[in-house]
């Protein structure tokens, strides 16, 4: 499993798969911002202030003084007028709204150009929309602004992950961790980039971090179990990945490749059911370069190629029509 995704909801990997479930980038742009003080109370504080001087200034001066605390006021209703947009995008984001959240983020880092947090958000929403070189400069921006934010670098590592410069993302992931160095996201990001450069070994050492910080993070039980996989440890594949569905039970990933591994084993009425529930619960994974995507690797597919050959898998891939329904069609 990677986690370069765009999201959907039941899957939590965060970074680093190149596919569109699980690499939930914008997802955690948008939860930190909602956690966030986005909109900051002290407009109206700040309006008194201004008030008061102004009343309480000799007449000759007053003339001298209107005009620039005029321009504070302004630049503080300007300010607060971006940190609205922006919470109104991530808002919008969080219901993938993302065509209409972008323009928000825009106007928002134009309004409120020194937060870094709508620069994040903005790059978020960039990278959510393949547009990866305007997430960098926008989340650049942010790093610019606050380089004590390591969600920052794990940002930047994704994007670089999405242009399949690996090795950057490492670089990135790692300067994430020194800041954050318990993060399950972050460790299982870099582990990811390990992957993908063929470091299985390192990739191991990265994915069982991320459970130690994090018992309950079944992507990176399920990735330990891909790996065992093609090192011909199958049965220690199979537990970690009865393991991730024991935490998740509507995850489809270690479901139908604990169904691969029984079936292949010699248990092949349990090995298809449970590779029918996994298709129940998301029928992409009956497609083998979407599972490619997500560091399906040699063994496995091989095995699974064969897996999806079944006929019972076959007509849970490719359902048949409900013949009552298609009673009710009116006659042509």
């Amino acid at each position: 499993m990677t986690k370069v995704t765009v999201f959907n909801t039941k899957d939590r990997k965060f970074c680093c798969r190149q596919e569109q479930r699980s690499f939930k980038l914008a997802e955690r742009f948008f939860d930190l911002w909602l956690r966030g003080d986005s909109v900051p109370k002290r407009f109206s504080l700040i309006s008194l202030l201004v008030v008061c001087s102004l009343s309480s200034m000799p007449r000759a001066a007053y003339a001298q003084a209107l005009i620039p605390h005029t321009l504070q006021l302004d630049a503080a209703k300007l300010e607060q007028q971006g940190l609205s947009l922006a919470q109104e995008a991530a808002q919008l984001a969080q219901f993938q709204q993302f065509e209409l959240a972008l323009p928000r983020a825009r106007l928002a880092s134009q309004l409120a150009p020194k937060n870094d947090k709508v620069w994040f958000l903005l790059g978020g929403l960039y990278l959510q929309n393949k547009n990866v070189d305007g997430g960098i400069a926008a989340l650049k921006k942010a790093e610019s602004l606050n380089p004590k934010n390591g969600d920052i670098q794990f940002a930047l590592g994704s994007a670089h992950f999405q242009q399949q410069k690996y090795q950057e993302a490492i670089g990135e992931f790692q300067a994430g961790l020194k800041l954050k160095p318990n993060d399950s996201d972050g460790l299982f990001d870099l582990g990811n980039a390990y992957y993908m450069l063929g470091k299985l070994p390192d990739a191991l050492v990265q994915y069982n971090k991320a459970v130690s910080s994090n018992k309950k993070f079944w992507p990176a039980i399920n990735n330990v179990g891909l790996i065992l996989y093609e090192q011909g440890n199958v049965q220690g594949a199979i537990k970690q990945w009865q393991s991730a569905v024991a935490i998740e039970k509507q995850a489809a990933e270690p479901r139908l490749a604990l169904g691969v591994a029984l079936y292949t084993k010699g248990d092949r009425q349990q090995g298809l059911a449970m590779g029918e529930a996994a298709l129940r619960i998301d029928n992409k994974y009956g497609d083998l370069d979407f599972l490619k995507q997500n560091l399906w690797g040699t063994r496995l597919l091989s095995d699974t190629k064969k897996f999806l050959q079944s006929p019972r898998i076959q007509s849970a891939i490719h359902p048949p029509e409900n013949p009552t329904a298609s009673k009710q069609q009116p006659a042509q």
